[in-house]
């Protein structure tokens, strides 16, 4: 049997780690390892634990989920970040994911879903609710990159499809057998011909036009 995902709460109201806690621990495949309290807590205890999957608030004292996520980037930490928040706003989603997020899903999800997102986020994947989706597609967003998809050869088509899978360069490397660096000159191509910022927004971008698996 493989070993448990390790999974870090941070949250500023112990109500919610205590009911996160309750649920997830009656999971065989996901193991709690840890509570934080507010962001600069979770940095430290992720530095310590070395856990799997982070689920983060975003509005948090001492320190907000956003700059904790920058911090985790900085010190290296390979945790898969999961926002689990009641912020819906475009202007708190959209920092959440450029620092780094990997998922981002509300507090009112179903508990067997939210179960789902850590194991899905842990795979690798990109995961957003259909409303932060929605929030993010915005008309701006929408018309970015809108109708540029012919401009794709079809090899990018295929890494793009791939990104939208939530691999990681080496990972679209090895499936498409080419070199890393091959792989980074596509990646960088379709940034360039769509004209999107980074890879989240290019795994969405995928989604939307139908270019993910």
């Amino acid at each position: 049997m493989a070993d448990p995902i390790k999974v870090l709460l941070v949250d500023d109201h112990q109500v919610v780690r205590r009911g996160l806690r309750t649920f997830l621990e009656v999971q065989d495949d996901i193991e709690v390892v840890g509570e934080a309290a507010d962001g600069a807590e979770g940095v430290a205890l992720a530095g310590e634990l070395r856990p799997d999957v982070v689920l983060m608030d975003v509005m948090m004292p001492v320190m907000d989920g956003v700059e904790a996520l920058r911090r985790l980037r900085e010190a290296g930490s390979t945790a898969r970040v999961l926002i689990v928040t009641s912020f819906t706003e475009r202007r708190t989603v959209v920092p959440a994911l450029r620092a780094g997020a990997a998922g981002y899903v509300y507090k009112d999800i179903d508990p067997d879903a939210l179960a789902g997102a850590i194991r899905s986020v842990h795979a690798g994947h990109v995961l957003l609710q259909p409303e932060v989706a929605s929030a993010l597609l915005s008309q701006e967003d929408v018309n970015t990159g809108q109708g540029r998809g012919g401009s794709l050869t079809e090899r990018e088509r295929e890494v793009l499809g791939l990104i939208a899978d939530g691999r990681s360069n080496r990972e679209i490397a090895r499936a498409l057998v080419l070199s890393e660096k091959t792989v980074k000159t596509h990646v960088s191509n379709i940034l360039m011909k769509l004209d999107l910022a980074d890879r989240t927004q290019a795994a969405l971008w995928a989604v939307r036009h139908g270019v993910a698996g």
